[in-house]
């Protein structure tokens, strides 16, 4: 399984028009299987809302700064691709924790103390399935208790090598992930 992996060093506005399949192929010329990371403020508006349980309570959807994570599968079974995106969040989970950092995961959401520190979602398209993950560098307006790295001691510098990071171990996960199936024999 190839997956190709980029950090866009400019900032984008993440408003949901992101998870469209071939956004990756459309705007960075990613062909296949992709994670992209970025950086940018976050806004979404109810009618780009992919979680509708956020739109039937009205919770909007707010981050002045977040590392975003687009994530596009070609394959059109969404369950797997929530195991997926389970995951990618322990896959951050294990990178901020080696950093020395305290969070608690409770499904695909992640915390600092009861401070929300990520926002993600799974979804499917046409021809894929897609994930958005996004983690808040700055809380500072959030419409919910939030929490964002640089507040936590996180360094500007360190945001493209923490993406890097992140995109690589989510990586090699899906290719130890293929190793193992492929290495088993079948029983009867």
């Amino acid at each position: 399984m190839s997956v190709q992996s980029l950090f866009i060093r400019e900032q984008i506005f993440y408003d949901g028009s992101q998870l469209s399949s071939h956004w990756a192929y459309r705007h960075w010329g990613l062909p296949g299987d992709s994670i992209v990371a970025f950086r940018g403020p976050c806004q979404v508006n109810f009618d780009k809302m992919v979680d509708l349980a956020d739109v039937l309570k009205q919770s909007p959807i707010y981050s002045p700064d977040m590392l975003h994570f687009i994530i596009e599968h070609f394959d059109l079974n969404l369950e797997k691709t929530i195991c997926k995106q389970r995951l990618f969040i322990c896959v951050i989970k294990e990178v901020l924790e080696d950093r020395g950092f305290k969070i608690r995961r409770a499904g695909d959401d992640l915390y600092v103390d009861e401070r929300k520190l990520s926002i993600s979602i799974a979804t499917i398209t046409p021809v894929s399935t897609m994930i958005h993950t996004g983690l808040n560098l700055k809380s500072e307006n959030v419409p919910v208790k939030a929490v964002g790295l640089l507040e936590l001691g996180w360094r500007e510098a360190q945001i493209p090598e923490l993406a890097q990071l992140i995109n690589q171990n989510y990586l090699a996960e899906l290719q130890a992930i293929n190793q193992a199936r492929c290495k088993v024999r079948g029983v009867n």
